[in-house]
């Protein structure tokens, strides 16, 4: 698999003027209120090292992979190869992907103690794809966060996804989809909410 490196931007916002560090942090102490680690200091000792997050796209049979550092953000090369990843296979398209993803990504990571190694079901999906989901009934919402490239499905062979579940419902950093019987989490970076 051929990795992708973080490249030193240290004055960049990573998205939406919020720097990667800022998000880390808030992930920490809201990972701390949550008592799943002692303190935001523990979550941000944990942070220290880099960790290779890897992706495997159920559809495409893709790999995908970057070695993360919270010192430092995510350059338009890693950002325009984790977008083409995440694509709409159906239609073979795709749009920028939210940043935010990979961070909450690694956050759930650090906090389930997971090898970093995730099945993708679900990225980016067209308007057309969403639609056409939802008339075959496969319980896809109307104004999906897919469609917004803030969205992302996945299942982890070393952890299991009510463990997904449960941190990324601690960390309070947008929606989490429970789909038990599918064998799947949502992550996105919406508002917060849980089903």
């Amino acid at each position: 698999m051929n990795l992708n490196r973080l490249k030193g931007h240290h004055g960049q916002p990573a998205t939406g003027g919020i720097s990667r560090r800022a998000f880390l942090t808030r992930v920490g102490a809201a990972a701390a209120a949550s008592l799943l680690i002692p303190s935001a200091e523990a979550f941000a000792s944990s942070l220290g090292r880099e960790r290779k997050i890897s992706m495997f796209n159920t559809h495409t049979k893709e790999e995908w992979g970057f070695i993360c550092s919270p010192q430092q953000n995510y350059d338009e090369e890693l950002l325009s190869s984790f977008s083409h990843f995440l694509r709409d296979h159906h239609a073979e398209v795709s749009r920028p992907m939210d940043p935010a993803l990979l961070d909450l990504l690694y956050a759930v990571t650090v906090l389930t103690g997971g090898r970093g190694e995730y099945n993708i079901v679900s990225g980016y999906r067209s308007p057309e794809t969403n639609q056409w989901l939802r008339k075959i009934g496969h319980g896809v919402a109307e104004h999906s966060m897919h469609i917004e490239g803030k969205a992302i499905d996945l299942r982890s062979d070393d952890v299991g996804i009510r463990s997904i579940q449960q941190v990324a419902l601690a960390l309070q950093q947008g929606g989490v989809g429970y789909y038990g019987s599918a064998d799947f989490v949502h992550l996105d970076t919406g508002e917060i909410r849980s089903w």
